[in-house]
């Protein structure tokens, strides 16, 4: 069978776990002798291509008089949203992308009718219209390409997949790793909701990470259940690690946050619960890794709570260094709001940490061994993270169960789920 896959990220160039899970089951499927076409908005060079091919958007010509182009065209609203709207990206951090877009990048207003246009691949001020002109390259791919079936990744590459569909008339799989929902809370931007609702209706069959996932796609985007497959994430397996044992440098136990610093993460409450902990033994330290709008509202919070000599903030993490990280720490605190998945709880448990995790997870749900609170509960998180520090055979039980149960969460398994909906798809 061959895929035509289309992500917005790849590794090593990531922002989280979207381009860490597009890997991991390109992976799998090419151990099942799957074919994959994996098409990203720009290739840096460096990425990891064992087994398959990887597309740069960047590198397609258009030429606007051919007849697929047009037609196409005449079938797709151009989605040119204001610069005030930068999915991913919150109010404190849209200056200095601005700033750098300007000083880097000259060519900022590049029309996306160019014959040669270069993406960015990032989340930035153009993204709408970077989104805009990739669903006219994969429409452009899709009739040059011969394939069996679509496969979309995140509502970025939704009107890449109904474009790829149009043309070649293949059924579109779209895979759902977030929804707005997740996102933004209630407060959902319209025009990604109306971006995701679209590629799911044009869909033929739709994966998301986990049943809590499905369940938000069902009752809020009003797709038919039957239409819905849940296929859990995974994880890469543990190597040797020449991190192991790594120097903290501190004679304190280590808890650590590691993701967006966003609503969606729930920092606020790791926030708190540190706080709680703390009055109770002074003798940690936390950790908060990542970047993301509520940053400094966090420094501002953890200032006011006279805790920030036992707070540290390292901005984003990637690569070696979250494998680092993990080797320095004690404790994985994930107290996401809304959470499809999450990945990195799966990273610590293979570096052997054990996990705090909110039960507003998808990942909640395929973990035994991981202690499991509801967000909100600050009480509860601050219990759990202080009993994981100061009891022993809690500790030595996560240790000794947490590394097998998620060795045993391997891609090449998800991926014979994956390639199933593909056959179901292509057989409806």
């Amino acid at each position: 069978m061959r895929v035509l896959m289309f992500g917005w990220e790849f590794p090593p160039h990531i922002t989280g776990g979207l381009g860490t899970a597009c890997f991991g089951l390109t992976k799998g499927l090419v151990k099942y002798g799957v074919e994959v076409l994996f098409v990203v908005p720009r290739a840096f060079g460096d990425e990891t291509k064992d087994g398959f091919r990887l597309i740069d958007a960047s590198e397609v010509l258009l030429d606007f008089k051919e007849s697929f182009t047009q037609d196409f065209w005449n079938q797709i609203k151009f989605m040119e949203i204001g610069s005030n709207l930068v999915p991913y990206v919150g109010p404190e951090d849209f200056e200095q992308i601005v700033t750098e877009d300007v000083l880097i990048n000259k060519e900022q207003h590049q029309s996306v009718f160019t014959k040669n246009y270069k993406f960015s691949g990032k989340y930035g001020p153009n993204l709408m219209e970077e989104v805009s002109r990739y669903a006219i390259i994969a429409s452009s791919i899709a009739s040059m390409q011969k394939f069996d079936v679509i496969h979309a990744h995140d509502w970025l590459t939704y009107p890449a997949g109904i474009a790829a569909k149009k043309i070649s008339g293949k059924p579109l799989i779209v895979h759902v790793h977030a929804t707005e929902f997740d996102r933004s809370g209630e407060n959902v931007n319209q025009n990604v909701y109306d971006i995701e609702r679209k590629g799911m209706e044009e869909s033929d069959l739709i994966i998301t990470v986990s049943n809590f996932t499905r369940q938000i796609v069902i009752e809020k985007y009003g797709i038919p259940s039957e239409k819905v497959i849940t296929v859990h994430n995974a994880v890469e397996p543990a190597g040797p690690s020449e991190f192991e044992g790594a120097q903290k440098h501190v004679k304190e136990k280590v808890v650590t946050f590691l993701g967006r610093v966003t609503y969606q993460k729930g920092p606020d409450y790791f926030v708190e619960a540190a706080h709680k902990v703390l009055k109770k033994d002074s003798n940690v330290r936390f950790v908060m890794a990542g970047s993301g709008d509520l940053l400094n509202r966090m420094i501002r919070r953890v200032a006011q709570l006279r805790i920030g000599t036992k707070f540290h903030f390292t901005g984003f993490l990637a690569g070696q260094e979250v494998d680092t990280m993990f080797a320095m720490s004690d404790v994985y605190v994930m107290p996401s709001v809304s959470e499809p998945f999450g990945i990195s709880p799966l990273e610590a448990m293979r570096s052997n940490v054990p996990v705090v995790i909110s039960k507003q997870s998808g990942v909640a749900e395929v973990l035994k061994h991981a202690l499991k609170v509801d967000f909100w509960d600050i009480d509860a998180l601050s219990d759990a993270i202080y009993g994981i520090l100061h009891y022993e055979g809690l500790r030595k039980m996560f240790f000794k169960y947490g590394k097998e149960e998620v060795d045993n969460l391997k891609w090449e398994n998800a991926a014979i789920n994956v390639l199933e909906v593909y056959k179901q798809a292509v057989n409806k």
